[in-house]
């Protein structure tokens, strides 16, 4: 029999040499089927290519840098908001060169910073820093160009700031204006829901208050006004004209409340008025008795000027009794501005009527007077003259000329006054006059030396 050969027993590749090979190829083949099959396991899935570390560190740096500048951009614009608010609250109320000054800073602010965002905005869209291919070269550009963005929007944030806080002032008195705004409306028209309520009081008592009511009708467009708004007429108008609301209306309530007192105070004025014109009338009759003695005992000076009192005393008084009916026409027609003005006409009517009445019995008094003793009346004024050289001489070895002739000429005035007495039919009105004007003229000499001393110190 013929013996197959084994495959062991084959004779080109001994056993052990075989096994070499195998290892050896193990060794070898590994790597190379690594290389063949792992781009392959990395390049599906979504995943990134790997090139290596550094690439992936300049990509995070400029991620980082990217980051940066976006927070950078975030609160330039969340400040750019928030000044912009504070510039349209000072626009809205107040119209001085300051204020339009400050809007055109911030118009060239704003300017600048859209600049800046722009350039922002160019960096981040010429990097796509998500890319899988994104090299090292690319990202480093990426960081320069997004960390340079950055600086500008911080370089400008802080012009913005320091901008802001020059508008401290205007922005405070704008801020203070509105804050005064709703208040003040508020007051208008609470003002003028009194002055209605005060009106429609006044009208239910039976008092008409017609101008009160005009006044207060021409307030409606006014309230109509406020109503619109300060956005259509303006912060500083529409405060102002709050204000004059307030203030109008508050007159019209005041003296809608005081109308029905007003009206018995004009009542108690024409029922005085009446009765002192009465009497007037009856003391009118009295001055021609008292003018008949004074014809009788003294000279014609001494009542010459009275001679017209009765007559014009009585016409006074009828005058004034006119006017009182005039008066009650008004208040009863409810004019109380022309029922006070006519009051007061009587009045000063009554008044003058009195003093030139009583001037005659005044004059009287004091002629029975002096005549029966001028020597009173001599002393009263020699003691004025004395007291004041005496203070001209105080402190002093000789008086100031400008105080010792107005006294020396006093002193001869009252001399040549006494020296009227001794006639047989004296002027003792004159007498009287001289003693009063030399009295005036004393007491204007002592007022001036201790205006001087006061003034000095002394």
């Amino acid at each position: 029999m013929t013996a197959t050969p084994s495959q062991s027993d084959s004779p080109s590749v001994p056993r052990a040499p075989r096994q070499a090979f195998k290892d050896t190829l193990t060794l070898v083949g590994l790597p190379l089927l690594a290389a063949l099959v792992l781009p392959a396991a990395f390049a599906g899935g979504g995943t990134r290519r790997w090139f290596g570390g550094r690439a992936e560190s300049q990509r995070a740096e400029a991620q980082a840098a990217k980051d940066a500048a976006a927070a950078a951009f975030y609160e330039l614009d969340t400040a750019q908001r928030d000044l912009r608010i504070s510039i349209e609250t000072i626009t809205a109320v107040d119209d001085s060169p300051a204020a339009r000054r400050a809007v055109t800073d911030f118009q060239a602010i704003s300017r600048r910073i859209d600049e800046a965002s722009h350039q922002y905005i160019e960096a981040v869209d010429a990097h796509d820093l998500d890319r899988d291919d994104l090299e090292a070269s690319t990202a480093a550009q990426a960081r320069t160009a997004l960390t340079r963005a950055k600086e500008e929007l911080v370089r400008v944030k802080g012009e913005l700031d320091r901008f802001g806080d020059g508008l401290g002032p205007l922005l405070g008195k704008a801020e203070t204006q509105l804050a005064r705004l709703a208040p003040a409306v508020e007051r208008a028209r609470q003002g003028l829901l009194a002055a209605s309520n005060a009106l429609d009081t006044a009208r239910s008592s039976g008092l008409k208050a017609d101008d009160l009511a005009a006044r207060l009708a021409a307030l409606a467009p006014e309230l109509t006004r406020l109503n619109q708004g300060a956005g259509q007429h303006g912060v500083p108008q529409t405060l102002e004209r709050a204000e004059r609301v307030a203030r109008e209306a508050e007159a019209v309530r005041v003296e809608a409340g005081r109308l029905p007192e007003r009206a018995a105070e004009i009542d108690h004025r024409l029922v005085s008025l009446r009765t002192r014109a009465q009497a007037l009338t009856t003391r009118s009759g009295q001055v021609e008795p008292v003018l008949s003695e004074l014809r009788r005992r003294f000279t014609a000076a001494c009542w010459q000027d009275l001679q017209g009192v009765p007559d014009q005393a009585v016409e006074n008084v009828r005058q004034a009794e006119l006017k009182l009916k005039e008066a009650q026409a008004a208040r009863d027609e409810q004019r109380w501005p022309d029922a006070t003005a006519l009051l007061s006409t009587v009045r000063a009517l009554l008044n003058s009527t009195d003093e030139s009445v009583s001037a005659a019995g005044d004059r009287l008094r004091r002629l029975n007077a002096v005549q029966k003793d001028p020597a009173a009346e001599i002393d009263r004024t020699r003691f004025a003259i004395r007291d004041a050289q005496r203070l001209a001489m105080a402190g002093r070895n000789t008086p100031d000329p400008r105080h010792a002739r107005p006294l020396d000429d006093s002193v001869g005035r009252l001399e040549r006054a006494v020296g009227t007495l001794e006639g047989r039919h004296p002027d003792y009105w004159h007498f009287l006059t001289e003693m009063e004007a030399v009295r005036r003229t004393v007491a204007r000499v002592v007022a001036q030396i201790r205006g001087e001393r006061g003034a000095s110190g002394g």
